[in-house]
Formats: C-alpha cells, structure tokens, sequence
C-alpha cells in the first residue's frame, strides 16, 4: 500500500536546509511531489514553521508551460546596510539584481483587485538584490515541482535605495553596472516578463484568491535582470543601475544556527 507523502514531514526537513552550511534538501522516492498543489502546500507549511513570518515573495508570471514561479521570501530583509549576510557558494555570494515593490497597504484575502488598485497599494519602490542558496547536491536531479516546494532557491533580499516609482514600473530594460577589486562588468538587462509589474499583477490576485493576505511592508521581487551574478565575498562591490540609482556593500558569510 502506497503512503500518502507527509507534508508537515518534507516542510521539515526543507527548512532545516535553509540554515545549514551545506545544506541537502534531496528528496527520497518515496517523497515525491507529482502536483503544483503539492508543492505550494509545502511552501505555506514552511510558513507554517517559520511563525507565520513573511518578508515577501518572490514570483514571475506563469511559464507557457504551466509552471508556476512564485515562492514566499522566509529571511527577514536585510535594508541597505553596508554588509550583507549570505549563505555563499564555493566562497562566493550568487544574487539577482531586481526591483523590489514594498506593499504600503495590505492586500485582503479573497477579492481581486484591478491594476490600478494595485498600484495604489504599492508604498515604495526599491533596488534589490534576491539572496540565492544553492540547497539541492549536485548530483541530485530535483525536478521542478521539488524546487518549487522548496522556496526556488531563495534566501532572503537584500533592499536597496528607493528609486522612482513611475521608473521602476516601466523598467523593462536596465543597463547594470557590477563593480569590484576595481574591475566591473556590464549588463544590458532585460526585465524576464518584459515589464516588473506584470508579475506583480498576477501573484497579488493568484494569492489573495487562494485566501492568503499579503500584509503592508511586504517585499514582492518579481524576476533578475540579468540571471544569477557571482561575487566574492568580504569584498565591497558596488551595483549600478543606470538611471535609477546605486548601491554599495560586500557580503559576508552567515553563521549557521
């Protein structure tokens, strides 16, 4: 006879990973996640042990294939201090230059909401930095829905300066500029689903319609410019986004609990 796959179980031993040093979040076969459902109950179960705390979300617009990018933010914000703490790989700090829209009014559960509306309820927008964590072994094959299930690799955002509002919405494009041991390295960025806010759009009614509340100081990042960026840690590294503004600080490595 088949065992129903324990959810409270595979939540448990996915963020217990998100504070090792070498972390292992490969499932065994008896523990496979065949649904979307699934792994977005997971998620919320991870909520669940985390005390019902939500720094944001992170979320891209639904792929033409069907999955669904959209993972809740566990870490508490790190707002542009000079030193970020970070989880490195191989002595190095793998972050997503993004924009980030602090919610300044909360989004009810179970109704929907206009553009507009949306909009209205956004209080900031802000340079960001999405915290990546690299949680599955190398030679583990996780599928998908397994890394959907356990947060997409997030963990944690780093906040920068506030920038424009009316700018940060319509930055489909972002020249980048990564400073560091004074060598820098360009981008010419392109927003994943062409505009931030599209993402923004979706998750804030996919949530709430799923009866979940999205509370005032949020963070919702909604997808890289320019993929995942290594740099070395301990050292400053300066990020320029052409025409928004700048941000200046070095990573350092976080202890594990």
């Amino acid at each position: 006879m088949v065992q129903p796959i324990n959810i409270n179980n595979i939540a448990k031993h996915l963020f217990l990973q998100r504070q090792t040093v070498d972390p292992i979040s490969d499932l065994a076969t008896a523990n496979q996640i065949d649904t979307i459902d699934l792994a977005l109950g997971i998620q919320l179960a991870m909520i669940d042990l985390n005390q019902q705390h939500v720094t944001g979300w992170k979320c891209l617009t639904p792929r033409d294939n069907g999955d669904l990018i959209v993972a809740p933010i566990l870490a508490k914000a790190i707002i542009n201090q000079p030193q970020c703490p970070i989880f490195s790989s191989a002595h190095r700090a793998l972050i997503e230059p993004e924009i980030a829209f602090v919610v300044g009014q909360s989004f009810a559960a179970d109704r929907h909401y206009s553009d507009d509306e949306i909009d209205q309820h956004i209080g900031a927008t802000h340079m960001a930095l999405e915290l990546i964590q690299q949680r599955f072994s190398r030679d583990y094959n996780a599928s998908f829905l397994e890394k959907l299930a356990d947060g997409l690799s997030n963990q944690g955002v780093y906040l920068g300066p506030e920038i424009d509002k009316f700018k940060a919405f319509k930055a489909s494009h972002i020249h980048l500029t990564v400073t560091q041991d004074d060598a820098s390295r360009t981008y010419d960025g392109a927003h994943p689903c062409t505009l931030p806010a599209s993402p923004l759009y979706w998750i804030v009614n996919f949530l709430t319609a799923r009866g979940i509340e999205i509370s005032a100081g949020q963070v919702i990042i909604t997808g890289s410019y320019c993929g995942v960026l290594k740099v070395d840690m301990n050292k400053p590294v300066q990020i320029k986004y052409q025409g928004l503004g700048s941000m200046a600080l070095s990573f350092t490595e976080l202890s594990a609990n």
